[in-house]
């Protein structure tokens, strides 16, 4: 009708303004660049964030990096001038390898540990992604709890183990101690559990701190394998269900293979952590590693020499040498890993 007509009319009347204005800006834009470049500010203007990360990796990063190299072939006490470090040449390297025993005592806890802690901690991150894979009402409350410890900092969570491992008022032995009253008044009066001294006990120190870290088990590991396990494609599990496969051979024939990616992401994560544990028994037992320093990782005698002992030569070299053996074993997980990594991309080539 008529009032059609008439915004027909008004939109043809805008339509050269809004033309003219896109040219009026493009003329604008051609006008700035031409004005940045005969000024010669483009260049600066389009490499100023590459130039800001530049200066923050060669600051923050390389510079330490080099620095600490350097470092780890000289003998300099950090209260004296830089200028006056000595250069000892391999004498820190061959220190720390064939007369320090503490070096090896402190390698073989760690590789304990590692060789310990990061199986088990596989096991129960992809464990516990699996109960959380379900499809149930409020299962997201559920994956919330499960990840809260992770919420709570590295240090209050080791001091609130300090208190669970006490011997004499920690939740844990007063449970065990009610536990064997219990069993005492009963016929099975013979069975008597154990009360460990936990940290204050060489046998046990390194149980403690295993059982600690498996508490923290929800964290990323637990979401990684998580995500990996939405990622599986539903259609091979109708597939199974059709040829009447068990919930076990889906698990070894499907979802295991689907989540080798995401094991080995998580295993190399987990072994370069696993040999860099300090925080943990730092705050446990303090820095000396314990009852006959069943808890003296190398990054904890590593801290010792550098910021007890101010001896930041020879720390420094300890940890080039810690750098050599994480790459070593990265290598050794990455080598083998096109044996039994599955990527689904790859399928058919």
């Amino acid at each position: 009708g008529k009032d059609d007509r008439h915004e027909i009319g008004i939109a043809e009347e805008a339509r050269p303004a809004a033309g003219e204005a896109v040219d009026q800006q493009r003329e604008a834009n051609r006008l700035m660049l031409a004005e940045l470049d005969r000024s010669g500010s483009w260049w600066t203007w389009a490499w100023r964030p590459a130039w800001m990360w530049f200066l923050g990796f060669l600051f923050f990063l390389a510079f330490p990096i080099g620095f600490s190299l350097v470092l780890s072939f000289s003998h300099w006490d950090p209260y004296d001038p830089i200028g006056s470090r000595t250069f000892v040449g391999m004498d820190n390297y061959v220190e720390a390898l064939t007369r320090d025993p503490l070096v090896w005592h402190s390698l073989r806890k760690t590789f304990l540990y590692a060789f310990i802690a990061v199986p088990l901690t596989l096991a129960g991150s992809l464990g516990l992604a699996l109960l959380l894979n379900q499809r149930l009402r409020g299962i997201g409350v559920f994956r919330t709890l499960f990840y809260l410890p992770n919420v709570v900092g590295g240090v209050a969570t080791a001091v609130m183990w300090t208190y669970t491992f006490n011997p004499v008022f920690g939740p844990i032995n007063g449970g065990l101690r009610a536990l064997n009253d219990f069993l005492a008044q009963s016929p099975l009066a013979f069975l008597q559990l154990p009360e460990p001294r936990w940290l204050q006990d060489p046998d046990w120190a390194m149980p403690a701190l295993i059982i600690m870290m498996l508490w923290g088990t929800g964290g990323a590991g637990m979401l990684v394998f998580l995500a990996g396990l939405q990622g599986v494609p539903r259609d091979l599990y109708e597939a199974a269900d059709l040829d009447g496969a068990g919930r076990l051979r889906k698990f070894w024939s499907i979802t295991l293979p689907m989540l080798t990616p995401t094991i080995y992401f998580n295993l190399v994560m987990g072994l370069i952590g696993g040999l860099q544990v300090f925080m943990q028994a730092y705050i446990l037992v303090g820095r000396e590693g314990g009852p006959g320093r069943q808890l003296l990782f190398y990054v904890l005698y590593l801290y010792n020499r550098a910021f007890i002992e101010y001896d930041f030569g020879y720390a420094a070299a300890l940890a080039w040498i810690l750098f050599a053996i994480i790459l070593a074993f990265t290598l050794l997980v990455i080598r083998p890993s096109a044996l039994w990594v599955y990527y689904e991309g790859e399928r058919g080539r």
